[in-house]
C-alpha cells in the first residue's frame, strides 16, 4: 500500500514507523526540515518538506499513485482541506484526517463530512480515543488496560499478575475446569518486554502482562479472580461520592472531565499551569473545579485534595511533568495514577516508579488507522506492546477457509490465539468445539509476524492451512 502521511510529529511518526514495518511504501510532509529529517534518518520512509495542504507538495509526494493519505498536523484544517485536494484533484480513495476541536466533531455537523461537501472517510480523534480509554479504566480499577469489542459485548483486558494471583503456573488449558463459569481466556502473555499469543501449554507468572478476552460482564469477576480487585478498590469503584484529580486542562483533561461531569457523584478537580487554558476550562466546565498553578508543587495537590483521591490523572503534554506529578500524588495518597506517555523510553523508566497505569496515545491512534488499512473483513484492531502484536475482530465470509473449522483448528496456527466467537449476537468465549460459519465474528491476539495470514482468513477464496 502507498501512503502520504501529513505531519510528522508525535502521531505521524507512530503511524509511519508501524505502516513502514509492514512494508508499506510511506511519504511523509513536513514543513519542518528537523522533523522531515529525523523521521527519514530513522524509519524507512520518503520525505517531503512543504506545506501538506499545497497541491504541488502533495504531488511532489506521489499522491496521484497513492492509495490512502493520513493528513496528521497540529491543524485541524489543513488536514481538512489535505484531503480536499487528494479527493478533488488526484481522485485518492482513502482519505483520514486527525480532527482534534471538539466543535468540528458535535454529531449535527456529521453531514458535512460527506464526498460532495468535505470528503474525508475516516475521521480520527486522538484525545477523543484516549479520553475514552481513560474513562473505560477508571470504570475497571484492577486492569492497566480495556479496550472493548464486539459492540461492547466483549472486553479485552490487560492485567499485571501479582504474587496472590491463583493463577500463576496454572497451565491455560486448565483455567476453565479451575473457573467453570468464568468466561474469559488468556490470549496474550508480555514478559521481559516481549509479548507472545498463548498456546495451551503456557502459564502465566508473577511479573506478567497477561491480556485476556472476557465477556463483558464477566470482566469484574476476572479481576476479581487474577487478585487485581482488593475489597477497597472494589468500594472505591462503586461507592456513590468519588474524587478524581486531574493535572492538566488541555484538550485530553477537558474531554474526560466533561465526561465524568454527567457522573452526578463524582467531584473533579484540574491543575492546570497555563493560565489562558484554565480559564477556557473554567468556562467549558459546570462542576469542575479549576486550580491554576504548577502541578509539581505538593501544597497544590494538596489544596486539590489528591491524598483523598481515588485517582489521578497526568494529561499534560509533557511526559516528564506526567510522571513526576504522578509519583508525588502517589507519595502524597491517592490510590492510584493513570499517567500519559508519549516517549517510548520514558515508558520503560516509569515502570519502576510508583505508577499504576501508563497511557500510550500512539497506541490508540494507530489502532484507529488499522482498522482501515488491513486487508479482508476486519472490523477492529487495537495494537499492543509498540506494534508487537494486535488484538482484532474479523468476519468469516462465505469462501473464507475458516468456514467449517473448529475454534481449536483456527487456534492452532503459531502466533495466533482465539479469544472468543460471536455467532447469530451471542458470544462465546473458547469454545474450542464451536464449528465457525459464515458471518461469524472472532476476536484473537496475533503477533506480527502472523498478521499477514490472518488478514487471509478473513479474506475470501484464500486457503493456507
Amino acid at each position: 500500500m502507498r501512503v502520504i502521511i501529513c505531519g510528522a510529529g508525535r502521531v505521524g511518526y507512530g503511524i509511519a514507523a508501524h505502516l513502514a514495518s509492514e512494508n508499506n511504501t510511506v511519504t511523509v510532509i513536513d514543513v519542518s526540515a528537523d522533523l522531515v529529517r529525523t523521521i527519514t534518518t530513522e524509519l524507512d520512509v520518503r520525505g517531503v518538506v512543504g506545506h501538506g495542504a499545497y497541491p504541488h507538495v502533495l504531488k511532489q509526494a506521489g499522491l496521484e499513485s497513492a492509495d490512502m493519505i493520513i493528513a496528521v498536523t497540529y491543524s485541524d484544517e489543513v488536514n481538512m482541506v489535505a484531503c480536499q485536494v487528494a479527493h478533488s484533484l488526484f481522485k485518492t480513495p482513502t482519505k483520514v484526517a486527525r480532527v482534534r476541536s471538539q466543535p468540528y466533531l458535535e454529531r449535527e455537523w456529521n453531514e458535512l463530512y460527506t464526498r460532495k461537501d468535505l470528503p474525508i472517510d475516516i475521521i480520527i480523534s486522538p484525545e477523543v480515543e484516549i479520553g475514552k480509554a481513560i474513562r473505560r479504566r477508571l470504570k475497571m480499577p484492577g486492569a492497566f488496560n480495556v479496550v472493548p469489542f464486539a459492540d461492547g459485548r466483549v472486553r479485552l483486558l490487560g492485567v499485571r499478575i501479582a504474587e496472590e494471583c491463583p493463577l500463576i503456573n496454572t497451565p491455560i488449558r486448565q483455567i476453565p475446569a479451575l473457573f467453570p463459569d468464568l468466561h474469559a481466556v488468556v490470549v496474550g502473555i508480555e514478559r521481559e518486554g516481549q509479548i507472545f499469543a498463548t498456546d495451551p501449554d503456557d502459564s502465566i507468572s508473577v511479573g506478567d502482562n497477561a491480556y485476556f478476552i472476557s465477556q463483558a460482564d464477566h470482566a469484574p469477576r476476572l479481576l476479581k479472580i487474577v487478585g487485581n480487585t482488593t475489597e477497597e478498590v472494589e468500594h472505591n469503584a462503586t461507592k456513590k461520592t468519588r474524587h478524581v484529580v486531574i493535572i492538566g486542562g488541555g484538550n485530553i483533561g477537558l474531554y474526560v472531565a466533561s465526561g465524568l461531569e454527567n457522573t452526578s457523584s463524582i467531584r473533579i478537580r484540574i491543575i492546570e499551569r497555563d493560565k489562558k487554558r484554565a480559564e477556557h476550562a473554567a468556562k467549558n466546565l459546570k462542576r469542575t473545579v479549576i486550580l491554576n498553578g504548577d502541578a509539581l508543587l505538593a501544597e497544590l495537590q494538596e489544596e486539590a485534595d489528591i491524598q483523598n483521591a481515588e485517582a489521578v490523572l497526568c494529561l499534560t503534554n509533557d511526559d516528564k511533568t506526567n510522571i513526576l506529578s504522578g509519583v508525588l500524588a502517589k507519595k502524597l495518597g491517592a490510590k492510584s495514577a493513570i499517567v500519559l506517555i508519549n516517549e517510548i523510553s520514558m515508558q520503560f523508566i516509569s515502570s519502576e516508579l510508583p505508577l499504576d497505569t501508563i497511557v500510550d496515545p500512539r497506541a490508540t491512534t494507530v489502532s484507529s488507522i488499522l482498522r482501515h488499512v488491513r486487508r479482508g473483513r476486519i472490523l477492529d484492531v487495537y495494537t499492543l506492546s509498540d506494534g508487537q502484536a494486535e488484538v482484532l475482530e474479523g468476519e468469516v465470509l462465505e469462501t473464507s477457509s475458516l468456514v467449517g473449522k473448529t475454534l481449536k483448528e483456527a487456534d492452532n496456527v503459531d502466533g495466533i490465539a482465539v479469544g472468543a466467537i460471536i455467532h447469530d449476537g451471542q458470544v462465546q468465549v473458547s469454545s474450542d468445539s464451536r464449528t465457525i460459519k459464515q458471518g461469524d465474528r472472532l476476536i484473537l491476539l496475533t503477533e506480527k509476524s502472523a498478521m499477514k495470514r490472518v488478514e487471509q482468513m478473513f479474506r475470501a477464496n484464500i486457503n493456507y492451512f
